[in-house]
């Protein structure tokens, strides 16, 4: 049974994308390896924040039926360089049970061992659904602190949630809670402001401009789409909340969500980054996916995850929702917002002379990543399944066979070699090592 310290994968829970004939080995196999990955390893790999991608990887084979030794080769690929948790230190556990104390933790590292066991022990106590209210959605000053922590680091701890709820793992939704809080929080502001902003604005759901047009405006806005530069540290951090906070405020602050619109809005929210992931190439550059763009997409299958549960309040999940567009806004912008161009879409052709989903997703189990690639493939999958609801709607620009298209697209370009993704798709440098198209008609 699973506890919030044991995993136990039960394949009668179905994941929000998955294909069908998971065995029970697959099963027991997963849950073992994730517990030893839970117990031996720290959620960083290096000193530099770099993360551990483990239960990631190894869950999206799980879904998308990979063997029991693929799975097993996924593992064994990615163990060697990851490091032992810091020692737990019981005293500062206790301490953390303290409101007052337990902020003074946030942000370090080096507390993630304590943190893990703290939102275990809560977890234990109250029941998962609890915490997650009161940890990170109850609207106050702590909760709201977390929820901007959840959102750092390129989106991981919200996916590593994510993947914790699919899955009903309170272990691994205790990991997420505990990732989160070693992360920092300087993005909370720009929530907050944006939110405070939409409703000085009186901002309307039903007026709300569609993602790709904001998408669009962001780019032809010349101060935000050049306030990020190649030099930065972190492009949203020092380029676009330093040198055009304004402006960033101000399509972010646009885009509001009505409870009765949440389905619809979230179909829009996975078309849409889908769409500017895919469609920011460099002909005649072969097609490349952006490392930071795929991330605001491997997260957004985790949308239909939350949208579902029935323990999160409809206010809870607009504003989830909304805080998810404003920071795949602010991660278009960062990244240079590159010309966005649908014809790379609509006219590619896949390398492979079968290019079913099913050979898609046969090659990207049998390849040897850290989860990156199965990540994005099993996101794309379950875009074209929300889609279908919405075809024809404004705003969904990825429609009918782009998807198997961009499916193919994705296991193409991590097999092409050269450079696996291109960092900070917007600038010409990111492109520099790439390999240059055969026949190309640019």
């Amino acid at each position: 049974m699973a506890t919030a310290s044991t995993i136990k994968l039960d394949t009668g829970l179905q994941p929000e994308f998955f294909v069908r004939g998971i065995t029970d080995e697959s099963a027991r196999v997963t849950s073992e390896l994730l517990q030893e990955n839970h117990d031996k390893h720290h959620i960083f790999f290096n000193q530099s924040g770099f993360h551990n991608h483990i239960v990631h990887h190894l869950l999206t084979l799980f879904a998308l039926k990979a063997t029991p030794e693929e799975i097993k080769r996924a593992y064994n690929d990615n163990k060697y360089y990851q490091r032992p948790p810091v020692d737990l230190k019981k005293e500062i556990v206790n301490d953390m049970h303290n409101p007052e104390r337990y902020k003074t933790y946030l942000g370090k590292e080096k507390y993630y061992h304590d943190f893990l066991q703290y939102f275990q022990e809560e977890i234990g106590r109250k029941g998962w659904e609890t915490v997650l209210n009161d940890e990170l959605f109850k609207g106050d000053e702590r909760a709201d602190d977390l929820l901007a922590r959840l959102f750092a680091g390129f989106l991981h701890p919200i996916i590593h949630l994510g993947f914790g709820i699919e899955h009903r793992q309170e272990a691994l939704i205790s990991e997420a809670l505990a990732q989160a809080a070693i992360h920092d929080g300087w993005m909370a502001p720009f929530f907050l402001d944006a939110e405070k902003a939409a409703k000085a604005n009186a901002a309307k759901p039903q007026d709300t401009k569609t993602i790709v047009q904001l998408l669009n405006e962001i780019r032809a806005d010349k101060k935000l789409s050049s306030a990020a530069h190649w030099e930065d540290g972190n492009k949203i951090r020092d380029g676009i909340l330093k040198r055009a906070p304004d402006e960033m405020l101000k399509y972010a602050s646009q885009y509001v969500v009505d409870e009765s619109q949440l389905e619809e809005k979230t179909a829009e929210m996975i078309n849409a980054v889908v769409f500017y992931t895919a469609a920011a190439q460099h002909p005649p550059s072969i097609p490349k996916f952006d490392f930071y763009y795929i991330h605001v997409v491997n997260c957004s299958i985790f949308f239909s995850t939350f949208l579902s549960l029935s323990c999160l309040t409809p206010a809870t999940k607009v504003r989830l929702l909304e805080w998810k567009v404003r920071n795949s806004l602010a991660m278009y912008a960062s990244r240079a917002s590159p010309p966005l161009l649908h014809e790379e879409i609509a006219s590619y052709k896949p390398a492979d002379g079968d290019d079913s989903w099913d050979k898609v997703i046969k090659r990207v189990n049998a390849l040897s990543d850290d989860g990156h690639a199965s990540k994005l493939v099993r996101a794309l999958a379950h875009g074209e399944q929300v889609y279908k609801k919405f075809e024809g709607k404004d705003g969904f620009v990825v429609e009918g066979d782009m998807w198997k298209r961009l499916g193919n697209m994705a296991i193409d370009s991590v097999e092409a070699g050269g450079p696996t993704w291109v960092r900070s798709a917007g600038f010409d440098e990111a492109w520099r090592d790439v390999p240059k198209r055969k026949f190309s008609k640019v």
